[in-house]
């Protein structure tokens, strides 16, 4: 670890402000946000699993148990990411801490909200397809509880040395350690092992955005001084005092940029994983999305037909097949398309076609057929994925455009039907991250705000560093990758030390660098390790 700057009168009387709470009133509205939320969510799980009737009291422990490690990842994660949106405005003297925490905690709680849902299933997509596909077995929870665990361990390891370390390649590792767990264990089997392709762009992002964070906060601080002619932006703050009312607002809302990205993308991380814990324990509520009413069932069994209509253009003469869902589940994981595999995508839209038509609607599917509905679906829609991927590669079918409009009309539909979230998960994650927030701030801020530059921040490098941070990370979530808030920002305001000639303390940097490059390969060995172990346990 890097040796703290030389504190200055501010530096004192910060760390003064920084050990107060936030008050009565500040406490009792949070305490009043916390009991609403979690009033919420459990009115919303009554009334989800009010028509479930379940065997034994196993699988409500069992749902407990997860919910409570999934909701710790996200508590964990806002010690982490969530802090360094406050640091700049908490190091401007912009807002007193205990206010500019209550203040990110809001706006990233409205992302979460907001979020939708894309880079959730996102980091679905990186898990072994067969472990998905049986969720609800041990195997299944086993994934569940060793990636979960694994980041868990890995992010209270970095925060307790004050290293601002990625949520983000934590998941990424862990995904890595269960997947390369499971094809050992299966006898190195095709079938078993991480999906490459996906984690390849995934980690692609996670590589170039630090790089991102650090050209564009350099390139963007050189602009400010070269064309705003305002002196007191590029001030440093002066004791306690508050800077300018401009300067104040500006850095408040960058603030506000950087939180609300942050819920809107770091906090769908663990949405994903809440969802396969909802799936796997009690599918008859959450498999499908129940909100697909009679009109929804009629117009996905119309397209169904068009899409059969497709398929069966393409089918070769005397292809064959044995198991519809086994063949397609063979050729996601293999990429190799062969006759069968038409033919088998064909008679799996047929069957799931069939089986919805016959119900009306989805909240009717009978509740031992939900999750076989749902894994063809599943399957179907992450086929075509493929297909549209692979277009013009030799071997591969070529669809017309009017063709392939078709079949993303009807995968949209699959993933509407598939890939859902409740609000009550949303409410329940931005709860999770605002708690971690609140309790674990201090010592990511004082990293971020103190250990990075040798100087302390000015106003205007605060101000570049989270312009960057928020728009990289809001343009991530819109194409539905994960990238990392710590890194984007951590990489901006070195940057604009460098852009201000003020230097860098190099000890942090390579601190931060060593977390950088340990992350992935210690989050993978820590859930392959743990994965071994549960599968063991459960059989």
């Amino acid at each position: 670890m890097a040796t703290v700057a030389t504190p200055t009168a501010g530096t004192s009387l910060l760390d003064q402000k920084m050990k107060k709470g936030p008050g009565l009133l500040g406490g009792l509205a949070f305490a009043a946000v916390l009991l609403g939320g979690l009033a919420y969510c459990g009115f919303s799980i009554a009334h989800d699993m009010g028509h479930v009737v379940l065997a034994s009291v196993w699988p409500y422990v069992l749902l407990a148990t997860a919910l409570l490690i999934a909701l710790g990842f996200e508590f964990v994660n806002g010690f982490h990411d969530t802090a360094n949106a406050v640091a700049t405005v908490i190091y401007t003297h912009s807002l007193e801490p205990h206010v500019a925490v209550v203040w990110s905690g809001c706006w990233n709680l409205i992302g979460v909200l907001t979020s939708t849902g894309a880079v959730a299933y996102s980091v679905i997509t990186l898990l072994p397809v067969e472990l998905i596909l049986k969720v609800s077995s041990g195997a299944g929870f086993a994934m569940v509880f060793a990636l979960l665990i694994a980041a868990i361990l890995w992010n209270l390891s970095t925060w307790a040395l004050g290293l601002p370390a990625s949520s983000s390649h934590t998941m990424v590792g862990s995904i890595i350690g269960v997947g390369i767990a499971n094809q050992l264990m299966q006898g190195n089997s095709g079938t078993a092992g991480v999906e490459w392709d996906q984690v390849t762009k995934v980690f692609r992002v996670l590589l170039i955005s630090p790089v991102v964070g650090f050209v564009a906060a350099l390139l963007l601080m050189l602009l400010a001084k070269a064309t705003i002619k305002y002196p007191a932006l590029f001030k440093a703050p002066k004791g306690e005092e508050p800077p300018p009312f401009l300067i104040r607002a500006l850095l408040v809302l960058t603030c506000t940029g950087v939180s609300f990205g942050h819920g809107s993308n770091d906090g769908q991380k663990g949405m994903g994983l809440i969802m396969l814990i909802l799936i796997g324990t009690v599918p008859t509520a959450y498999a499908l999305n129940h909100a697909m009413g009679p009109g929804d069932v009629i117009n996905f069994v119309a397209v169904s037909e068009q899409v059969q209509g497709i398929l069966n253009s393409h089918v070769e003469a005397n292809a064959n097949m044995s198991d519809p869902r086994q063949d397609v589940t063979d050729f996601i994981q293999s990429k190799k398309f062969t006759p069968t595999t038409m033919v088998a995508l064909r008679e799996l839209v047929g069957d799931v076609s069939h089986e919805v038509g016959l119900y009306k609607e989805l909240k009717a599917v009978p509740a031992g057929e939900q999750s076989n509905v749902r894994n063809d679906m599943y399957v179907t829609s992450a086929a075509l994925n493929i297909l549209k991927k692979k277009k013009g590669t030799a071997g591969f079918p070529s669809f017309t455009d009017g063709e392939n409009k078709i079949l993303g009309n009807y995968q949209g539909k699959l993933d509407t039907a598939t890939k859902f979230i409740p609000l009550w998960v949303k409410i329940a994650v931005a709860l999770a991250l605002g708690m971690g927030t609140m309790v674990g701030w201090k010592r990511i801020v004082v990293t971020v705000g103190e250990k990075i530059g040798k100087d302390h921040l000015t106003y205007a490098q605060g101000a570049a560093a989270e312009v960057v941070a928020a728009c990289t990370i809001i343009a991530a979530d819109q194409f539905g990758l994960p990238v990392s808030t710590t890194h984007v920002l951590s990489s901006g305001i070195a940057g604009t030390m460098v852009a201000n000639g003020s230097g860098l303390q190099w000890a942090t940097l390579r601190s931060i660098a060593m977390a950088w490059v340990f992350t992935l390969p210690a989050a993978a060995l820590l859930s392959g390790g743990l994965f071994w172990l549960f599968r063991q346990i459960a059989g």
